[in-house]
């Protein structure tokens, strides 16, 4: 079975510009400005040598100036704080002096508030009401926290944002439903909200919106940390551990889908990640095509490579989940079409792009691989593409024998 083809998708310049650019906060200035300082302050510290309390001030000013350099040439390079409101998400997930600072720092934009939802079509009664949050963003998106814990699978928690389209709760739309691109972070140290501040999916969506570029719809960012940011599980069902691949495909999916108005099938839902988020992403795509029809993959790879320790040696379980070796011989029940996207400051990356790509060919789907160029395996890349990413879903979406409907 054939699947349908659609290429990649050609987009407005000021979209992809948009994309591409870098926030206040990543700018090079930064920690070459610190470094420039750091220096400065180094000489005068020489020259004043046996001055004891400049020696000892100067040397400690030295330090933390050289640490702050190294620390915003990183992020700078990784892109994974853009803007100051960022820096307070960041700062408020710790204690004491750094939330205080994270609360100064943070806008609310993007987060969800205590408001109940007030559309009742979204949600089946009072209880589930009562189980989400909202937020009207400055994109026009309604974001809402969807609490969805599953400790029968090992998932203690479950905070999944998702971003509804402008005009989801307008009466007219009562009865629309949309299609949902499931978006899975990286990993370790990864969090749903990556997407929604890093990956910038909101200021994304509005972009291609005002474009008319897509078609209005749902964006879910995936809590798949298990309550264990720092353990890198790869979207895996864990031998003794959470259940991931599970809990997405059997958990996420229909709570979604009960919650709000979806497509309900294949044919309207799309799953992509970056990195371990684009591992999970290939891996749960191709075990669950039943379950989506569409796979957008930023930084993507095929093999569990370091990680494969998480599956505790179960060498079935290594293979039924390594897609460089199933994929060349996957038998596909129905047609999948997939988006690999990479920067080509990363060649290991676009090796395997194009691995994946072949592999798929040969099975007869369609795989496309878009090459972002100068950035790496960074957010940089995942920011820069999910345009195109948000882009080839639609494209899917409304392919005939997919119409995504209205009423």
């Amino acid at each position: 079975m054939n699947a349908r083809f659609t290429g990649d998708p050609v987009l407005p310049p000021d979209v992809t510009a948009r994309a591409r650019d870098l926030g206040p906060l990543e700018s090079p200035l930064i920690w070459l400005t610190l470094a420039g300082w750091a220096v400065i302050v180094l000489a005068v510290v020489i020259c004043l040598w046996r001055r004891p309390r400049i020696r000892r001030w100067g040397t400690t000013g030295v330090a933390v100036l050289v640490l702050l350099a190294v620390v915003t040439a990183v992020n700078s390079y990784v892109g994974y704080v853009r803007t100051p409101d960022d820096l307070g998400r960041l700062l408020g997930k710790g204690s004491g002096a750094f939330d205080a600072a994270g609360m100064l720092l943070d806008d609310g934009k993007n987060d969800a508030s205590d408001a109940d939802s007030p559309d009742s079509a979204t949600q089946a009664g009072s209880e589930h009401h009562q189980q989400q949050q909202q937020a009207t963003t400055d994109t026009g998106t309604r974001t809402e926290i969807a609490h969805i814990p599953d400790p029968a699978h090992g998932i203690p928690s479950g905070d999944s944002y998702v971003l509804l389209p402008p005009g989801y709760s307008d009466p007219a739309s009562a009865h629309r439903r949309y299609p949902v691109v499931y978006l899975i972070h990286g990993y370790p140290f990864g969090g749903p909200r990556d997407w929604l501040t890093s990956g910038d999916a909101p200021g994304t969506l509005q972009s291609l919106e005002a474009a008319n570029a897509i078609s209005p719809m749902i964006v879910v960012s995936v809590d798949m940390t298990a309550g264990n940011p720092s353990k890198d599980w790869e979207c895996l069902n864990v031998p003794g551990g959470p259940q991931l691949e599970t809990y997405l495909a059997g958990t996420v999916i229909p709570t979604i889908d009960h919650r709000f108005r979806t497509v309900a099938d294949r044919s309207g839902r799309a799953l992509g990640g970056m990195s371990g988020g684009g591992f999970g992403a290939l891996n749960i795509g191709l075990r669950h095509v039943d379950e989506f029809a569409t796979l957008v993959i930023a930084l993507p790879y095929d093999d569990l490579n370091d990680s494969i320790g998480v599956l505790r040696g179960d060498q079935t379980a290594i293979s039924a989940n390594t897609p460089r070796r199933y994929l060349p011989t996957m038998k596909f029940s129905a047609p999948i079409s997939v988006m690999l996207a990479v920067g080509t400051g990363a060649p290991t990356d676009v090796t395997t792009a194009h691995r994946i790509a072949d592999s798929l060919h040969k099975r007869g789907q369609e795989a496309v691989v878009h090459a972002e160029h100068g950035f790496n395996h960074t957010w940089h890349t995942a920011r820069a593409t999910l345009p195109y990413l948000l882009a080839f879903a639609d494209q899917n979406f409304h392919q005939p024998g997919s119409q995504v409907p209205t009423s």
